[in-house]
């Protein structure tokens, strides 16, 4: 064959280009390998002496070549990279021919019909049209998936036919045999949530497996059963085609990216826009020309096309061609044949009323098919049609939903369905078990408009056959119809307008648990924001306690395993509706033995944000309001752009934006464009309601762009970027040109950020070099610099970034963000105004002012936002919630709502109206706590670095120290004497304070009784310094300041007497000290840092002292005498923990080297060495009748030993991981048995409960932060104490 003219014309064209650039040898290879090119073609070719002139060679033969030829040269040349040229070619590849075009050969042969068969692949329709211009298209890209994984995308609009252009493209023994020898696996998709897609793929993993003669291996989510299917295609199938019909959402694409070869059919033409790899299309139209029309016609009414009458012709032009009104029309001559003239009269005379202006299809071809279609039923069969009015538009649903509607048996219904089926008036996913039954949208159109009299009385009669079906409670099978019920009811009870019943399903805490549980959490949300207003008819306060809590908890929601809901709930204040329906129902489940744990100090437990969602896996870059803020779009680590509602957190759009890290989105002002730009050098411009690309500025960057924003108002819009590039940095792009429109001269290092001013005259621009310039947006001019670096005096010894800057709503100030302070100028005079400086540790990483207020937002590394009024430089409020370093807020245009994004995968919505300073101010973590009968003590240092001193049920200061100059490390109550010791930085030890009626004028005269219980308490506080203090609480006196440790103090411990203190410090010492006389002996020997320490005896005749460090060793010392009686090298990495046994025969250690052993305080010899854990392990704990040993790891991962023989008991948690990719939420970093030694609860990311015997889980509770370092838990194990890492204080109790 011949060599087309376009493609042999591109050769000749491009030959000079080619000529200059390719290697023959690496491109041969490939053609050889192809077929398309012989070794000895080969061989004459290499005997040219230099390699233009084996170019020149290699192309001639080319020239007299076919085809395949052209398309094996451009595959090479893709694959060694040629990607330009290969570009060039691409346009003017060739169509392949395959032989008999309608396939009527191939698709009889036994070969094709066993793989297509075996596959699942549906049979041709009894009514077939062939199209075999596009089923040549289809087939000519996916013969270029011959060699390399891909993906081949049929899309059109509904009804188009597809599904069977798909089906009928792989009818070609051609095409199986030379690409596709491993099988053709057809899966039908359809819309779906995210459980009925693991359904699929596990029923097709189950299939691929069966013809293996393997065990099957069962996924239980969908990352595993994503794993599990690459592994199938790639290992087992290598060269198979994947079928996947009726995609709908990208996010169901990128479960199927496993790098294999994919074909799939769709409405939307970008859905393969969010994965990788190679990509093809194939578009189909969605009117069928005359000719094709006709001959549907002929097929259904069995005559040739030529004898048709001429109103066949009529009723093609009448509907334009539309496959699904011919269809609809050809059913219903197939049985009354003689209605020619009647069906072309229905579509000629009815005149329905458009129910859509602007739509793609013609509506009126479509209401008049349908009327004609209709009318033709049986009266009962056209009652029961128009039940399908309540259904939502893109759904489909199994019989079993209309066999509860219709109050028939399930066969019945099937038997009327079919019949609709067979009239096109219903269509049938048969690929689906049940089989699901669905409409056309213009179908659902045309009967809402007609039977909207009666849309009310409909829908009400939906929700009672409901009602009355399942009288004893909703289903939770999972199944469709579960599904269908658990996601619509509320919206036909809205529709139904029956209030009363909405309102007790949706103020229902078990409804909440079943719905989230079963659709996750967004479809609820997006329940009370759009019913909210029916509603708050019956209580706002309600609605809005309910709808708050699913908000704040939905990151919670979204994890597998589904927590407890009543759990989560009871973490809600005591005067919510949540609370008390949580709390009512955890006493009655907790007296059949159910654990549940009340969170008894909720008052200093504040959570303002008002929504938290996780939308991405990876750090969040970015984060915008759409200038409506009804919308809000994301990006980051993972290279997508998102995009969801502000209410809700339900996703509206997905797309896969750029190939590396996208650093930064933005609206443009009308919300219809948003821009991105990424770590890829690129600038893309997208369509805000479709995802589709628009726009793509690829060349003009040559590193990294950090920041795009577009003007304020589209009067003249343009949008900004700024680089990592050393010159052309700054730029603006006019869309409507194909380059940037300026470049922004000034900065000579990298620019961070660039900022319009609001009435769009200036553009600031924040760069690495220190400084921020203002630039004229009419003449692209630089017209001031600020600089910024002049402010720090020891700015010559160390940079100065500045990382952001913001204009205020008057565009006369523009505030500045680097280091730890935030700056304030005067545009006109560059003077600076203002300095914010702030109490954080952190460094300052973005700033926002509010476009119509005072209020500044500022973000931190340490995980926190703070609200300030640039007026009065005064703060107000702070917004606690991330576990990770801020990267961006955001003021909506408003000024009613803020964002903030964070590396901890989340985006959390504030409501600038009521949030507030926080009264609970943050604690560290390295805390101690007294449980004194009914009362719970809590000494902590403060992020002032003061010591408090707390009632735990109240969070009432019972004492709060003055600021100390060196920051507190560690601290502990004295349980005998009332003694309070601090560990300082500076290497000192401190015995101090406040009066008491100091402290009553401070915290006021209520908590006078509270002080009674500590009356006297000595508290002992550890410093970084090295010195630890002894205070007296609650008068704050200082007992004793002891001196000596060089490096911080890490551990302090009373003896049980109160009279001794013993400390640990990095100077690798630990010392004994008799705190009242300043006495003191020092324990030398470990040549690392002791970071904790044990008493082995508490007797006052034989004290020793067990100590660990990160020198891998262990040692015994004699308190009394300071002689160190033992020196274990008991490890090969870093010793994490030890704890001794509770009779004091046994003692524990765990160590970075992944093992944990059991020692012998008599013979000093290890017993066992507990090996499994494949990370450090972190924890360990006895059981108090010393039969059990509990150890943690840094996966989350907990594992039971028995203490007689080292066994292995039970691993705890190895079933699942949850959304931080570990079994626990992080490290697990202590544990504790209970007195019966029946259950355990271990702290990681957040707090589990155990049961022992089992391994399994009781309960878990989810702090704000993470990273919890140690629980205190009371005798009878009712009360649980902790402090997550952003400083809040958590007092759980037990329901009884």
């Amino acid at each position: 064959m011949v060599m087309e003219e376009r493609a042999r014309s591109c050769l000749l064209r491009l030959r000079h280009k080619l000529e200059e650039d390719i290697k023959p040898t690496y491109l041969m290879d490939h053609m050889i390998s192809d077929g398309v090119m012989t070794v000895e073609e080969e061989e004459k070719i290499k005997t040219q002496s230099t390699r233009k002139n084996q170019a020149a060679a290699l192309l001639d033969l080319l020239l007299r070549k076919d085809n395949r030829s052209y398309i094996s040269f451009y595959n090479a040349l893709v694959k060694e990279a040629y990607d330009d040229l290969a570009n060039l070619l691409r346009a003017d590849l060739p169509c392949v021919s395959y032989g008999d075009q309608n396939g009527s050969s191939d698709h009889h042969t036994p070969y094709v019909q066993t793989m297509l068969s075996e596959g699942g692949v549906p049979q041709r329709p009894v009514v077939f049209v062939s199209r075999p211009e596009l089923i040549n298209r289809v087939r000519e890209k996916l013969f270029r998936l011959q060699k390399d994984s891909g993906w081949v995308t049929i899309y059109g609009m509904a009804g188009s036919g597809k599904s069977v252009l798909a089906s009928e493209a792989v009818r070609h023994h051609g095409l199986i045999e030379e690409c596709f020898p491993g099988g053709i696996h057809w899966l039908p998709i359809g819309q779906l949530d995210k459980p009925d897609l693991l359904v699929k793929i596990q029923s097709l993993c189950f299939r691929l497996e069966q013809s293996l003669d393997e065990k099957s291996v069962y996924p239980n989510s969908l990352d595993e059963a994503k794993e599990r299917l690459r592994f199938l295609m790639l290992r087992k199938y290598p060269r198979s085609l994947l079928i996947l019909d009726d995609i709908w959402d990208s996010s169901v694409v990128k479960v199927f990216d496993i790098q294999c070869r994919i074909l799939m059919t769709t409405r939307n033409r970008g859905i393969a826009d969010s994965v990788g790899g190679f990509k093809h299309e194939v578009e189909v139209e969605s009117g069928l020309d005359e000719k094709k029309a006709m001959e549907i016609l002929a097929l259904y009414t069995e005559k040739k096309p030529h004898t048709l009458p001429e109103e066949a012709r009529g009723i093609v032009r009448e509907c334009k061609g539309s496959p699904l009104v011919v269809s609809l029309v050809g059913a219903l001559l197939k049985e009354k044949p003689n209605r020619w003239l009647y069906y072309l009269h229905q579509l000629q005379q009815k005149q329905f009323k458009r129910i859509r202006k602007s739509s793609s299809y013609d509506y009126d071809a479509l209401d008049q098919a349908m009327a004609a279609s209709i009318e033709v039923l049986p009266e009962d069969h056209q009652d029961l049609y128009k039940d399908f009015t309540v259904l939502e538009k893109d759904v489909k649903i199994p019989a079993k939903v209309l066999s509860v509607l219709w109050d028939l048996e399930p066969e019945e219904v099937e038997d009327i369905l079919q019949e609709f089926v067979n009239k096109s008036l219903l269509f049938v996913d048969i690929h689906s078990k049940p089989y699901l039954y669905y409409l056309h949208d213009l179908q659902l159109d045309f009967l809402v408009e007609q039977n909207r009299e009666h849309i009310e009385s409909l829908h009400t009669k939906a929700v009672r056959q409901y009602q009355q079906h399942y009288k004893d409670g909703p289903s939770t099978s999972g199944d469709e119809e579960c599904l269908y019920w658990i996601r619509f009811l509320t919206y036909h009870m809205a529709k139904a307008n029956l209030s009363q019943e909405l309102y007790s399903l949706m103020f229902s805490l078990d409804w909440v648990s079943i719905k989230a549980k079963i659709m996750g959490p967004a479809l609820l949300i997006n329940d009370y924001v759009e019913y909210g207003s029916i509603l708050d008819k019956e209580n706002s306060e309600v609605r809005s306690q309910f709808q708050e809590f699913l908000s704040l908890s939905a990151h919670h929601l979204e994890q597998r395993p589904f927590p407890d809901v009543l759990q989560l709930a009871l973490s809600q204040p005591h005067t919510s509706e949540v609370y008390r329906q949580a709390r009512q129902q955890a006493q009655n489940r907790a007296k059949r033995g159910k654990l549940y744990f009340d969170l008894i100090n909720k008052s200093s437990v504040e959570n303002l944000s008002r929504l938290v969602i996780h939308p991405h896996q990876g750090s969040i870059y970015s984060a915008c309001f759409s200038h409506d803020g009804t919308k809000v779009a994301s990006c980051g680590a993972n290279k997508m752009l998102k995009v969801f509602k502000s209410t809700s957190g339900e996703k509206l759009i997905q797309i896969h934006a750029h190939d590396e890290e996208v650093l930064c989105c933005a609206f443009s002002p009308d919300d219809r464009l948003l821009a991105t730009c990424s770590s890829d050098r690129r600038v893309k411009v997208w369509n805000a309601e479709q995802g589709k690309l628009l726009r793509a500025f690829l060349e003009e960057h040559e590193e990294q762009v950090n920041h795009c924003e577009f003007t304020n108002t589209t009067q003249k819009l343009l949008l900004a970027t700024c680089s990592n590039d050393e010159m052309a940095n700054v730029k603006f792009w006019n869309l409507n040109k194909p380059a940037s429109q300026n470049t922004l001269f000034g900065h000579f290092e990298p620019v961070k950020h660039c900022c319009f001013s609001p009435d769009d005259s200036y553009l600031s621009t924040s760069s690495v070099d220190g400084t921020v310039k203002l630039f004229q947006v009419s003449t692209a001019n630089e017209w001031k610099t600020i600089n910024v670096k002049s402010v720090f005096s020891d700015c010559d010894n160390e940079e100065v970034f500045v990382k952001c800057s913001t204009w205020t709503a008057d565009s006369k100030r523009i505030i500045c963000a680097t280091r730890h302070v935030v700056l304030v100028f005067d545009v006109e005079t560059t003077d600076m105004l203002l300095e914010i400086k702030t109490n954080r540790l952190g460094t300052v990483q973005y700033c926002h002012a509010c476009p119509t207020s005072n209020l500044l937002a500022i973000a931190f590394s340490n995980y926190t936002v703070e609200l300030w009024d640039l007026e009065a430089n005064k703060k107000k409020a702070d917004c606690s919630g991330h576990l990770s370093w801020i990267q961006r807020v955001q003021f909506s245009t408003d000024g009613s709502q803020l964002l903030s994004c964070s590396d901890d995968q989340t985006v959390r919505l504030w409501e600038t109206t009521k949030v507030h300073t926080s009264s609970a101010v943050c604690l560290k973590r390295d805390s101690d706590v007294l449980f004194n009968d009914e009362e719970i003590i809590v000494s902590a240092a403060d992020n002032c670095n003061r010591l408090q001193v707390r009632d735990g049920r109240t969070g009432s200061v019972l004492f709060q120290s003055e600021e100390m100059s060196s920051r507190i490390r560690s601290t502990c109550l004295c349980r005998e004497q009332s003694a309070v010791g601090l560990g300082h930085e500076n290497g000192t030890v401190q015995v101090s304070g406040l009066t008491a009626s100091q402290v009553l004028r401070t915290v006021g005269c209520r908590i006078r009784r509270l002080l009674t219980p500590c009356r006297g308490s000595v508290l002992a506080v550890a410093l970084c310094s090295g010195s630890v203090q002894i205070l007296e609480v609650p008068s704050g006196k200082l007992l004793a300041t002891l001196q000596g440790h060089t490096k911080t103090v890490l551990h302090c411990q009373f003896c049980q007497s109160g009279q001794t203190l013993i400390t640990s410090s990095e100077d690798t010492t630990i010392r004994v000290w008799k705190w009242q006389s300043g006495e003191c002996k020092v324990l030398q020997g470990h040549k690392d840092q002791v970071r904790c320490f044990a008493l082995l005896s508490d007797s006052t005749n034989d004290l020793r002292l067990l100590s660990w460090s990160f020198d891998d060793t262990v040692k015994v010392w004699d308190v009394a005498s300071g002689t160190k009686l033992q020196d274990l090298d008991a490890h090969q990495g870093a010793i994490l923990s030890c704890h001794v046994s509770p009779d004091r025969c046994l003692f524990a250690t765990t160590s970075a080297d992944k093992t944990a052993k059991v020692w012998s305080c008599e013979s000093w010899q290890c017993e066992y060495v507990l090996r499994g854990h494949q990370e450090c392990v972190r924890s360990c704990r006895f059981s108090w009748d010393g039969q059990r040993l509990a150890t943690g790891d840094d996966n989350g991962e907990i594992r039971l030993w028995s203490v007689k023989d080292g066994s292995l008991l039970k691993i705890c948690s190895r079933d699942s991981k949850d959304g931080m990719d570990s079994l626990h939420g992080g490290w697990v970093t202590d544990l504790h048995f209970s007195p019966d030694n029946s259950l355990l609860v271990s702290t990681g990311g957040y707090i589990k409960w155990w049961n022992v015997v089992k391994g399994e889980t009781l309960q878990t509770f989810y702090p704000t932060g993470s990273s919890l370092k140690k629980i205190h838990v009371s005798n009878d194990f009712s009360t649980f104490v902790t402090i997550d890492n952003i400083g809040i204080l958590y007092i759980l109790q037990r329901v009884a």
